[in-house]
């Protein structure tokens, strides 16, 4: 009789387990191209962290590939599935005449998410008007940082002739080369800009995407033909976005900052409360991820300012909302 019950009882587990591995299998696996690593995403890793893609039934795998256009290739390629950049690096392949162009199906972040960085004596009542006569470091010729950055001082009335734009330090040594006297200001994305002012060389002054306007700076997109596809995919991914912006908008920044630790294992969660703080100000995500065709045109006539884009791309080309809930 207990060599029986014992048979069973293997047998009973041997079913629990297979029934478990077999529903980790059939979990739909997706490779994420990620343009970069920062806490401006704090949406995407709050439905990484707090399970909301597994929850979809999706197993995401994160790949970081610095640059929009490397982003974008690696999408292109086959490499990953879904990239997670700049939507203006979709507008430069379509217009390469790219037959299974990438389409952008779910929006993150609403704006620019720089920071002006200048001296401390400004905190609290700087204004565009104090770049005047001043060099700014300004990230490479031909970037997104620095064409919204052009933008946002056209729309606030300043001449480009009245500021010194230096592009001539590359982005990851925009925050040394400030610290050893370059550049009167440095626009800088966090943690390197709280990270200037926690060391005393300078102070947070301004958030870029204020003065820019509201664009679809960094969304999630894909082949054409993958989401024709994958529409189920496509519908369950931009759900876990969704629950992840809701998750932001609702809760406070030291909450946050908490559920994303385990992303900034390197920072203290102090440190990143006061980042999320600032992205929090700069109202810097979206209620939800669809994409806003007014912000999309913003996106356009600032390409077009920067004399990088001839004519606008049509909307329903490589935009749909189709997905979103």
């Amino acid at each position: 009789m207990k060599r029986i019950c014992s048979k069973l009882l293997f047998l009973f587990i041997m079913i629990i387990c297979f029934t478990g591995c077999q529903k980790e299998t059939d979990k739909t696996k997706l490779t994420v191209a990620e343009v970069t690593h920062s806490v401006f995403y704090a949406p995407w890793y709050v439905a990484i962290e707090e399970g909301y893609f597994s929850e979809e039934n999706l197993d995401i795998e994160v790949i970081l590939t610095p640059g929009a256009d490397k982003t974008a290739a690696s999408v292109l390629s086959g490499d990953a599935q879904i990239g997670f950049s700049g939507p203006e690096a979709t507008i430069y392949i379509y217009n390469n005449k790219e037959e299974d162009y990438l389409k952008t199906f779910a929006a993150l972040t609403k704006r620019d998410g720089q920071f002006i960085v200048g001296p401390c004596d400004l905190k609290n009542k700087f204004t565009v008007e104090d770049l005047k006569g001043k060099s700014v470091l300004v990230g490479r010729s031909g970037g997104m940082p620095l064409m919204i950055f052009k933008y946002a001082l056209k729309e606030s009335g300043i001449n480009l002739e009245e500021v010194n734009l230096d592009s001539s330090v590359e982005f990851a040594a925009l925050s040394g080369a400030f610290i050893g006297g370059n550049g009167d200001f440095v626009n800088l994305f966090e943690p390197n800009a709280s990270k200037i002012e926690k060391e005393g060389y300078g102070c947070v002054l301004k958030s870029l995407g204020l003065l820019a306007g509201e664009v679809p700076y960094t969304a999630f997109y894909a082949q054409k033909s993958f989401i024709e596809n994958n529409e189920e995919i496509i519908k369950s991914f931009t759900k876990a976005i969704n629950k992840g912006l809701l998750y932001v908008k609702n809760s406070s920044s030291e909450d946050i900052a908490k559920k994303i630790s385990n992303q900034f294992v390197d920072t203290s969660i102090e440190d990143l409360t006061n980042m999320v703080e600032n992205y929090k100000e700069a109202d810097s995500w979206w209620g939800n991820a669809t994409v806003e065709k007014e912000a999309f045109e913003r996106l356009q006539d600032i390409m077009i300012y920067n004399e990088v884009l001839n004519e606008k791309v049509s909307f329903n080309k490589l935009v749909t909302n189709k997905y979103n809930e």
